[in-house]
């Protein structure tokens, strides 16, 4: 039982929280009615969680000690910048609200005080940045947690246990009670969709607190549902609401938000705004999206704009997409523009990282088939992939992912894909070819270690093959040939295939088509300019 919440308990909400809303996502999902019955609160919410835990991840590695007040910040944050729609727009505002509570007071133990006082801040800080809320949503779940969180922080001393069981039963209530605060639910027998994502996040708090599991109860429909709410068809033609969602991320000063509030209040509905010193998160319902992102440029500087057609998202499931298509991550331009002459998707991984799940969605939704097959490029990607896929078999698309571990074993499936063949078939071939290509890499060492080829030391050129270290030079063109000469020694290759990094020797490439020239001259190399950060040269063998 813990006594205060530290970096590690951190750690382990946002892994709980994540994972629970995953396994949940598609109830909740299914519950979404309000404001515009579209089907996406659950995962939208999970989606906004991943992009949040993403970057608190990404400050781990450079943090020394506790980090707790770094890892809120940067969980709020992330969530800002990859909130998606309404729902996850009040949760990224929500965690804002708990980091702020912490940035406030960074001497003061996390202790069940200070988590009511929190929660009491996130709840303020969510119901303040809707334009018009609502009884019977999320914000109603939020604030019914935090005030019987304070008053149990009264009541006990500011005991963490009493404190975080008493959110998360209140939680569990308000929620209950949702259809009888809101018309949209009670007409629909259910309720709140992002109000029963809220009730994930308490469960994942006391989880952590207690180290006891308890799993979501069910939210049965408590009345028949009208037939005017029978069917998605019926939704997509009863819907009335504006046509647009708009949503974009605002660079402007804090002074300028209030105006655009008020210019945005009378364009359309469901207006969320959050954030602050000097970015912000905008999610509006309206009839001229242009006007939408034109008071944006009023006031600063709009990036991320997303506009999407609110009757194709309600309809969704019964909008027929056709065609097959590919999805590939690239981690350089010119490998990016490659693939892209070839008709494919790309989906443009960070420098040193790899896309979240949004962004292979987006890559999934932009193709506008019903067959995709997504290739994530190397092992970090995959699970990402994996979770990508996932979401878009929910959403009615046929999706496989193919394990390619380097962009060498991505081109050689693009190079034998054929979209005439049946799906299996053709996804059969396709990882036929990429794991029939071995990959290796030439990159510099940024620090000693201890590797299968010896001890290498900082600026050693090093020869990566199927992510183990086996060749050390100093001359990145001398560990190239070595590393190609092992990749042959099978005798069986037809094709070595070597995409150029950014920082690659000029004459790295005639270095190693003069060297298989002399020693295999029956294989054939082509390069290519790729573009890629850290990786002088990536290397394909097929």
């Amino acid at each position: 039982m813990r006594t205060h919440l530290d970096a590690e308990a951190l750690r382990q909400w946002a892994a709980l929280a994540l994972d629970s809303m995953r396994r949940h996502r598609r109830d909740i999902d299914a519950l979404n009615v309000f404001p515009v019955p579209d089907g996406d609160t659950g995962t939208n919410m999970y989606l906004t969680l991943e992009a949040g835990i993403e970057a608190m991840l990404a400050v781990d590695a450079t943090l020394e000690g506790e980090g707790g007040t770094e890892r809120l910040a940067a969980l709020a944050r992330g969530m800002l910048l990859g909130a998606r729609g309404n729902s996850g727009v009040i949760a990224s505002e929500l965690l804002r609200g708990v980091a702020a509570a912490r940035a406030a007071d960074l001497e003061r133990t996390l202790d069940g005080t200070w988590l009511a006082g929190a929660l009491d801040r996130a709840a303020g800080a969510a119901h303040g940045a809707v334009a018009d809320p609502k009884e019977g949503t999320v914000l109603t779940v939020a604030r019914a947690a935090a005030d019987a969180a304070l008053a149990a922080a009264s009541a006990s001393g500011g005991d963490l246990h009493e404190v975080a069981d008493a959110a998360a039963q209140a939680a569990r209530a308000a929620l209950a009670e949702t259809p009888n605060q809101l018309e949209a639910l009670r007409r629909a027998g259910v309720v709140d969709a992002g109000g029963r994502g809220y009730v994930v996040l308490t469960d994942a708090l006391l989880e952590v607190v207690t180290g006891v599991h308890r799993e979501l109860p069910e939210f049965p429909r408590t009345a028949p549902v009208p037939d005017s709410l029978a069917s998605p068809e019926d939704l997509v033609h009863g819907y009335g609401g504006p046509a647009y969602e708009v949503m974009y991320l605002l660079d402007a000063p804090d002074d300028a938000v209030p105006s655009l509030k008020s210019r945005l209040a009378t364009l359309g509905d469901s207006l969320v705004v959050v954030g602050g010193e000097g970015l912000w998160n905008v999610h509006v319902h309206v009839d001229d999206a242009g006007a939408a992102v034109e008071a944006a440029l009023a006031v600063g500087h709009p990036h991320r704009i997303r506009i999407t057609y609110l009757a194709d998202v309600v309809g969704a499931g019964h909008q027929q997409a056709t065609g097959r298509a590919l999805v590939v991550v690239a981690h350089g331009q010119g490998v990016a523009d490659l693939l892209e002459a070839s008709g494919v998707t790309v989906v443009r991984a960070p420098a040193l990282g790899r896309p979240s799940v949004q962004e292979f969605l987006d890559g999934v939704e932009a193709t506008g088939a019903s067959e995709v097959v997504l290739m994530p490029g190397d092992k970090d990607s995959r699970p990402v992939a994996e979770s990508a896929a996932l979401a878009a078999r929910d959403a009615g698309r046929r999706v496989a992912v193919i394990p390619t571990r380097s962009i060498v074993q991505s081109l050689a499936a693009v190079a034998v894909h054929s979209p005439d063949e049946p799906f299996d078939d053709d996804v059969v071939n396709m990882t036929r070819a990429a794991s029939a290509t071995q990959y290796a890499g030439l990159t510099t060492a940024s620090r000693e270690a201890l590797t299968s080829a010896g001890t290498c030391h900082v600026g050693d050129e090093l020869g990566v093959v199927r992510g183990d270290i086996l060749e050390i030079g100093s001359d990145c063109r001398d560990v190239a040939v070595r590393v190609v000469g092992r990749m042959l020694s099978g005798g069986s290759a037809e094709l070595v295939t070597v995409v150029l990094g950014a920082d690659a020797p000029e004459d790295l490439l005639d270095v190693v088509e003069a060297w298989v020239a002399e020693h295999h001259p029956g294989v054939e190399v082509v390069g290519y300019e790729g573009g890629q950060p850290r990786w002088h040269a990536i290397i394909g063998v097929e």
